[in-house]
């Protein structure tokens, strides 16, 4: 079966960096799409990054300059490098992919607002950045 699987969450004051990995199963990792979403209470479940499968990456708006998205496909990873963190970016954060031959694009347009909804997710890390 399927099996997304994140590490790396954790409490650091605004500032500091966190390191997320995503450990994939079950499914040909190299030629999927696969993206970070965040989700904090009260709030949507918002796309942060994506990477595809050739490399090429997205990130929201607010988080460019400070996230950095990378891929080991030998080893099945997506990894989430987050410096500069600010007390905003506190949210539990997914690893996900869609179901095939979708993308992200497709798979954020569906779940509506709601993390986990459709396709294939982690079971997610917490990560809280304190003032």
């Amino acid at each position: 079966e399927v099996q997304l699987v994140e590490s790396g969450g954790g409490s650091v004051q605004a500032g500091g960096s966190l390191r997320l990995s995503c450990t994939a199963s079950g499914f040909t990792f190299d030629d999927s799409e696969m993206g970070w979403y965040r989700q904090a209470p009260g709030s949507e479940c918002e796309l942060v990054s994506s990477a595809s499968s050739n490399g090429t990456t997205h990130y929201v708006d607010f988080v460019k300059g400070r996230f950095t998205i990378s891929r080991d496909n030998a080893k099945n990873q997506v990894f989430l490098q987050m410096n500069s963190l600010k007390p905003e970016d506190t949210a539990v954060y997914y690893c996900a992919t869609a179901f095939p031959p979708y993308g992200l694009a497709a798979l954020t347009k569906v779940i509506r607002g709601v993390c986990r909804r459709f396709g294939y997710w982690g079971q997610g890390t917490q990560v809280t950045v304190s003032s």
